[in-house]
């Protein structure tokens, strides 16, 4: 086309997702010159295996296997190998060379985020990584760009659609853990060893890179509060479907203030009740939500798929048109905003509701005990159920909800409730948010 630049890029893997993004640059070559006002090239897709089977087809004389020698020169790279190594190495070479970098790599920008931008921002380069967190759904530039103007309290989602899709079957369709568990691994929402998603260690790096942003303050994946979805049973979902609520696996980032008076922030993973009312109840099967609180805008929220090749490689394809349009125009790459670096606070330290289900002896007094060990630690009941087990030595169930209380309190009300003689058994444990 003539009138237009020549803008060289360079893939790197070709996945479900690389091979959707080259696909996409192959076919969309002409509008996205008109958008841009460059043509991008993509001069070649590095991988392991040139022969192996690819998501699209795509011409085999793209294919290298030589990464090194293929971001040299290039204007624009695009990084979708996974993992951390070569990766970084590939990102670091790239940025010293001047190149702009897109990744959807969360596990390497949760682990090396602050060092990579610090190598863009020495040469003006751009990284941008919109793709690293919730697939599709645009949320990184909303906090970069569109928010940037406001105050940013708190970031709530459901990140990881892989325990979305477990915990949606318990809820709305009866199935137990391990149940759902096999489903979601027959449809490839699980890998072979699914403890990253189950444990919640995808969610966690998502949350580093949400609440770094959001707080503009640099967040490491080691402060990530993080609980995964393996001790959550039918009683439980059955527990909250009764109460007007429903089990959501949350990454939560927000600004608080300790029990001091220190301003800080958390970012925490964990499975918490949520009312039916709110809107993340309404997130089902593997889609990915997130909520955000603004002083200003308010709330909202961005729903969406969080994985997919095609749906991934639209947000990739958007971190790569706005790094080409720099180019096109001018100017150094801008870095993230890391100006307020607010201490990170431990969980103890904010505030939330529980639901504690217990077992415990069916006589005279007990709940008064209860009762009174709740208020010797600041905690006041905001409810208590109470059924009678059919077995022989008249035990009953209590499920019991608190009000908002910080959450070092709420732990030693759970440590004193367990080490009581009316309380066989601590049960269940889960808090709530949203509207707690």
């Amino acid at each position: 086309m003539n009138g237009y630049r020549d803008l060289c890029v360079a893939l790197l893997g070709s996945g479900s997702v690389g091979s959707q993004v080259a696909r996409l640059m192959l076919e969309n070559g002409d509008e996205l010159a008109a958008r841009v006002g460059a043509r991008l090239t993509l001069a070649g897709i590095a991988v392991r295996d040139i022969d192996a089977k690819r998501d699209a087809e795509l011409p085999q004389e793209l294919f290298t296997t030589d990464a090194e020698r293929l971001v040299q020169g290039a204007d624009i790279v695009i990084e979708l190998m996974g993992g951390i190594e070569p990766a970084r190495e590939l990102i670091l070479q790239s940025l010293k060379g001047g190149a702009d970098v897109v990744t959807a790599n969360k596990a390497l920008i949760a682990a090396h985020g602050p060092e990579l931008a610090e190598a863009a921002e020495q040469v003006g380069a751009q990284l941008s990584y919109e793709a690293a967190v919730a697939g599709a759904i645009p949320i990184i530039r909303p906090l970069v760009w569109s928010l940037a103007g406001d105050h940013v309290t708190r970031v709530m989602g459901i990140v990881n659609g892989s325990t979305n899709y477990i915990l949606d079957r318990m809820d709305r369709f009866g199935d137990s853990a391990e149940d759902a568990m096999r489903v979601a691994s027959e449809l490839g929402f699980l890998e072979a060893d699914p403890t990253l998603d189950v444990e919640g260690y995808d969610a966690a790096q998502k949350a580093t890179i949400i609440a770094s942003i959001a707080f503009h303050t640099n967040v490491p994946v080691e402060s990530v509060h993080r609980e995964g979805i393996t001790t959550v049973t039918a009683e439980q979902i059955e527990a909250a479907k009764q109460a007007g609520y429903v089990i959501k696996l949350l990454a939560i980032a927000e600004r608080l203030t300790a029990a001091d008076g220190t301003e800080g922030v958390s970012a925490r993973v964990y499975p918490a009740l949520i009312s039916r009312e709110h809107p993340l109840a309404a997130v089902y099967g593997g889609k990915n939500a997130i909520f955000v609180e603004a002083e200003s805008a308010g709330e909202l929220m961005f729903y969406g798929a969080g994985a997919g090749g095609v749906e991934t490689a639209s947000a990739v394809l958007g971190d790569v048109v706005s790094a080409a349009r720099r180019h096109v125009v001018g100017g150094p790459g801008i870095p993230g905003s890391k100006h307020a670096e607010l201490p990170i606070l431990p969980v103890g330290e904010i505030t939330t509701a529980y639901q504690i289900m217990l077992e415990v002896r069916d006589r005279p007094g007990v709940l008064a005990t209860i009762a009174g060990l709740l208020a010797d630690r600041g905690v006041s009941a905001s409810s208590v159920e109470q059924s009678i087990s059919q077995q022989a030595d008249g035990h009953a169930r209590l499920v019991i909800g608190t009000h908002r209380a910080r959450e070092a309190d709420l732990a030693a009300v759970v440590d004193a409730l367990r080490g009581s003689e009316v309380v066989q058994q601590v049960t269940s444990v889960l808090r709530l948010e949203g509207d707690a």
